[in-house]
């Protein structure tokens, strides 16, 4: 007996390499990578666009030069050649919301120079929102769609919501590092995957995976 591709939770369909596979995202390595890499921006909402104009003061002096010519040229997103609203890019490459700096190493506490960061996270991190921002009664951070990384949602004209882990080269490390771990792509997304969903569908996840588990399918 094998698990099943598909398993449903909560109306929600997802693949189950989602419970099967191991990932943690080591940015000692990568250095941020999945922010540059790829030839479209980060899938976003137009809730979500709203936010992120919201944010533009915030981020502003955080962005290079080039990212604030494309944004006063086409705005923060635009419609890729799939039909999908994305951020706007710089050169083919980078969102327009990087910028590079050094963060602690959760872990070993050590500085990671050099890493692709996010603009609109560190703002709502630290809390440098304008006062007139709808973020400040909201959860958002940054696109769900980055957040909720390495799975991608992908939503049907019929209303279903199906979530599939995505393989990625440039994420072999956040492979191994979770295979070292032993941390399921759910686990490591709870967050993430309770601010999409909410607390109630991700315990039903959570008792979906343990009832496996029991049957020796994981």
């Amino acid at each position: 007996m094998v698990i099943p591709p598909i398993i449903e939770v909560g109306g929600i369909l997802l693949s189950s390499d989602i419970l099967t596979e191991r990932f943690c995202c080591d940015l000692s390595k990568c250095k941020g990578i999945c922010c540059v890499e790829g030839d479209a921006g980060a899938p976003v909402t137009l809730d979500e666009i709203g936010e992120i104009e919201n944010l533009l003061d915030d981020v502003w002096p955080d962005l290079s030069a080039q990212a604030q010519a494309v944004i006063d040229q086409q705005g923060v997103a635009y419609t890729d050649r799939e039909g999908d609203l994305v951020t706007s890019i710089v050169g083919g490459k980078d969102c327009v919301f990087t910028y590079y700096g050094n963060i602690e190493d959760w872990e070993t506490h050590e500085p990671i120079t050099g890493c692709c960061l996010c603009a609109l996270e560190k703002a709502c991190r630290s809390g440098n929102r304008d006062s007139q921002s709808s973020i400040l009664n909201s959860q958002f951070v940054k696109p769900i769609s980055c957040a909720l990384y390495p799975i991608r949602e992908k939503c049907f004209s019929d209303g279903t919501v199906a979530l599939n882990y995505h393989r990625w080269a440039v994420c072999a490390d956040a492979v191994r590092k979770g295979q070292e771990l032993d941390l399921p792509v759910y686990k490591f997304l709870k967050n993430p995957l309770i601010r999409r969903f909410g607390e109630a569908w991700y315990q039903e996840l959570c008792d979906v995976a343990e009832e496996l588990k029991k049957q020796s399918l994981l």
